[in-house]
């Protein structure tokens, strides 16, 4: 489906174009997909809103970011041939995961709501690939009709995977606006849901039915942060993002940082909980995002005392994975510093105190001296200096 760089046959007319692009849509809610969209690649305005944003650091570890040139802004250079973009987005959010009870329970451990079920990169691009077989099966059969010969299409699923510019072409594609916690919402389902893209050579017609941005004068998003991680609206400094320093950084966790993430050991959702529009959000449908393992209402201790083994097996196929046992327990020793002190909580850090891995020690340390002083466990929300 991807290898050749011959373009679509002339004889793929205007109109059976515009009927596959209503075909597409009904193919895409069939693979459970709650939208679809189609985009140009013209992404001129959002490459340098990137470049202005890389230029101040904010990416912090994530050099990757800046990387492979032109390719995130310019789909062309990543996948050759590529005329247009087909966007759709999947709904994550689990029924009845205690969400704000959870938050708000100093002894639980909170992860974010999309990792409480199976890795959604593999699901999402499965379908999307499928989605790109029906595609080219309805052009090559139109091309059969049309006594022409056979034309491969380029074509390639992207999900998370890339250098993809991702929410742009969302919001280009007619998924929604960039909210200012530059996350994508839906003025019909919040912004709970996944996105994926179908790199296509195909020339579609575009949708021309975007959403405007109706954030307002909100600005609930950007009050909640526990590290006030937005120096302005839309814009965000992932140096100082909860879901940053619990999952792309693999150091340190600044100590300014640590208080102020409560119990939150992976990942942050509080910018999207807040939201107003999520009042229209809707519950996932797809069995495999549903939780496991209890996490959405696992307590700190329970997971901090996982033997290394016990995290592998817990966590196949959990995007938790990527974050490395070391990480799992850096994470935690800083929820259990932050927890209520007890005779529990206290034992189960001193059992770790000499784990082989200096990161681990260090937050372990840390969780101590909040239980040994806490008078300095203050509990409040970081503001910026």
């Amino acid at each position: 489906m991807t290898a050749s760089t011959s373009q679509p046959n002339p004889l793929l007319s205007q109109e059976f174009l515009l009927a596959l692009r209503e075909r597409i849509w009904v193919w895409g809610r069939e693979l459970g997909f709650q939208q679809l969209g189609i985009c140009d690649t013209d992404l001129a305005l959002d490459e340098e809103r990137l470049q202005a944003w890389l230029a101040k650091g904010y990416q912090g570890d994530m050099q990757w970011l800046g990387e492979h040139g032109h390719m995130r802004s310019r789909p062309q250079e990543l996948l050759p041939g590529t005329q247009r973009v087909i966007c759709a987005r999947m709904d994550y959010l689990p029924a009845d995961t205690r969400q704000i009870e959870t938050l708000k329970d100093p002894h639980k451990a909170y992860l974010s709501r999309y990792t409480l079920g199976r890795d959604y990169h593999k699901l999402i691009r499965k379908r999307l690939s499928q989605l790109g077989q029906q595609i080219d099966a309805a052009v090559q059969q139109e091309l059969i009709t049309q006594g022409a010969g056979g034309s491969e299409l380029i074509q390639r699923a992207f999900v998370d995977s890339a250098p993809v510019l991702e929410r742009p072409l969302a919001a280009k594609a007619g998924l929604g606006w960039v909210g200012k916690h530059t996350l994508i919402i839906n003025e019909q389902a919040g912004s709970w849901f996944f996105l994926g893209e179908l790199y296509t050579s195909l020339p579609l017609p575009v949708d021309d039915s975007l959403q405007t941005d109706r954030c307002g004068d909100c600005q609930a998003c950007l009050k909640v942060c526990p590290t006030d991680a937005f120096p302005r609206p839309y814009e965000l400094d992932a140096r100082r993002c909860i879901s940053y320093l619990t999952i792309e950084n693999k150091g340190s966790i600044p100590e300014i940082f640590r208080e102020p993430m409560g119990n939150r050991v992976f990942g942050c959702d509080d910018c999207q909980a807040i939201c107003p529009w999520n009042k229209y959000a809707q519950f996932t449908r797809e069995v495999d995002f549903t939780p496991r393992h209890q996490l959405d209402r696992a307590d700190l201790i329970t997971l901090f005392n996982w033997s290394e083994a016990e995290f592998l097996r817990n966590t196949e196929g959990s995007a938790i994975r990527r974050v490395g046992y070391e990480g799992w327990l850096r994470n935690l020793a800083v929820g259990l510093g932050n927890a209520p002190t007890s005779d529990a909580v206290v034992t189960a850090l001193q059992q770790k105190q000499d784990y082989p891995s200096a990161l681990v020690q260090e937050h372990v340390s840390w969780a101590l001296q909040q239980h040994a002083n806490p008078a300095r466990r203050r509990r409040r929300k970081l503001r910026r200096d």
